[in-house]
């Protein structure tokens, strides 16, 4: 089992920025990769970026590459997302997610990939 924390959510102007953070404890020797997803109100859950521990390769939505970076500290086992140049339509519950195994064509950005997930941290950017 491994159970993931996220904060850093709140309230902050267009223009602004972030850092949220996830927090893994349990089983985490064996994680393979972390991921970050969103959720606006009325809208589906949407991938925003991933991270595999392995060689820490990371990908992104085009929506935030430029604008957001993932980083890992493993000795904290802990995922950061820093979003900076945030937009009003940044504005959703964000959600990191955790995957065990790898996979051999490893789907970053699918929900199905991810074993577990956090409880959500809310960020609004005001205009």
């Amino acid at each position: 089992q491994v159970q993931l924390v996220e904060s850093g959510g709140g309230l902050v102007q267009a223009g602004g920025s972030l850092r949220l953070s996830c927090v893994a404890s349990g089983r985490t020797f064996s994680t393979y990769a972390m991921g970050w997803f969103r959720q606006a109100p009325g809208k589906e859950r949407e991938f925003v970026g991933a991270i595999r521990w392995s060689g820490l390769t990371t990908y992104y939505a085009d929506s935030v590459k430029g604008r957001f970076t993932i980083s890992s500290d493993n000795a904290k086992n802990t995922v950061y997302l820093q979003m900076n140049s945030l937009k009003p339509e940044d504005t959703a519950v964000y959600y990191c997610a955790a995957r065990l195994t790898p996979q051999l064509i490893w789907k970053f950005a699918a929900e199905s990939s991810y074993d577990y997930w956090g409880q959500g941290t809310q960020v609004t950017v005001s205009s």
